[in-house]
Formats: structure tokens, sequence, C-alpha cells
């Protein structure tokens, strides 16, 4: 089975399930979409590695497997998302040290977060897209599909797009001075979706 490789489009709340967010893969050489749902630390872990200007105080579980990897000359090569049975999907870590390669089974989105670490491509097999993928542009063939694909796309991204928007309007009556101090205190608190926020905030004025 040939594999397909995919970028992280981005992380939603999701109003499928409480508590839980959906990660969106995109196909690189392809229009579809692989909405995963995970869970709000993985989604957090997840969202600090996309976010490189938010260093965490004390290392997180996926930075302190990052640190112990680093220190023993493991190398994650690559992630395979492999199965998906019943909405789950199941994962594979391909890592190397002396070069052996091991692989190890992994939640999808551990695998992920690890992967955005190392810096490691995240590959699924074409069945598994074709089976859960979804198509953000209407195609003439399959218009009436495709739309529906979509609302349900949106569907997931909606609920933290309003959410953001909403959280986003009450900093902008803070100064620079302030909102600086502001993301200092988010982060010290280990409040990485409010920090992410007011980096948005601060990123904006200083453009």
């Amino acid at each position: 089975m040939s594999l397909v490789r995919l970028n992280i489009k981005g992380i939603s709340y999701s109003q499928t399930q409480n508590g839980a967010y959906a990660l969106i893969l995109s196909e690189v050489d392809g229009e579809r979409k692989l909405p995963i749902v995970i869970g709000a630390f993985e989604a957090q872990s997840i969202a600090i590695a996309l976010e490189k200007e938010i260093k965490p105080p004390r290392p997180l579980t996926h930075d302190l497997f990052k640190n112990f990897a680093d220190r023993f000359e493991i190398q994650v090569k690559q992630v395979i998302i492999h199965k998906l049975v019943d909405g789950v999907f199941f994962s594979s870590i391909i890592c190397e040290r002396d070069k052996i390669e091991e692989i190890i089974d992994a939640r999808t989105s551990d695998a992920i977060a690890l992967a955005l670490r190392f810096n490691a491509p995240i590959f699924t097999y074409k069945n598994i897209l074709e089976k859960a993928g979804i198509y953000l542009k209407p195609s003439p063939r399959k218009k009436d599909k495709d739309e529906t694909e979509q609302a349900i796309l949106e569907q997931l991204m909606t609920d933290d797009t309003e959410s953001k928007k909403k959280t986003s309007k009450s900093y902008k009556s803070y100064s620079l001075k302030e909102l600086h101090n502001l993301l200092d205190k988010a982060v010290n608190n280990e409040d990485y979706e409010k920090a992410a926020l007011i980096r948005d905030e601060i990123s904006k004025r200083e453009k």
C-alpha cells in the first residue's frame, strides 16, 4: 500500500465531543483533509510545538521524551498512521539508534506531538485517507458529497474560531507592555492556549 504524506493544517475545538479537539491533517499533494479527535492535553502539546515562540518553563511530557531521546541518540525518522478501527486511528513511530530501526506503537496524538519535535514527516496509507479523508474544495462531479464534507469540517472548526475571535477582542484594550506581562504570566502558569492568543495580539501590534 502506498503512503501519503500529511501536514498539520490546524487544531480546532470539536463540537461533537466535550473537552476534545480536532486535529486537521492535510494531504501534501492533494486536497483531502484528515480530521482526528484528540484530547485537550495532546492538543496543547501539539500547539506548543507549532508555536515556536512559546517556551514552557518546564518540559512537557513530549519535550521530556525528546530530551531523553536526544541524550541517548535516538531519532524519530517518521510517523505512520497505519490503521483505522471504529473511528480510532492507530499509529507507529519509526525510530533509529545506531543505524538500527525500531517500530513503536503509539496513540496518533502522541506520535504527531513527537513528530513535530523531531521534524519528522507524517504519513498515512492511501486507503485510510480514502476512507476518512474529506474534501474542502467542491468538485463538479462530486459537488453534493463535497459540500456535505465541507460542512462537517466547518462544524469541527466553528466553535474554536468563534471562541478565539471573542477572546482576542478582550486583549485589544491592553497596552503592549501589559500584553507582554500577561504573556509571561500565562506561560508561567502553563496556560498555553491563552498565551497563544496574547501572542497573536502582540504580533498584530508589532507588524
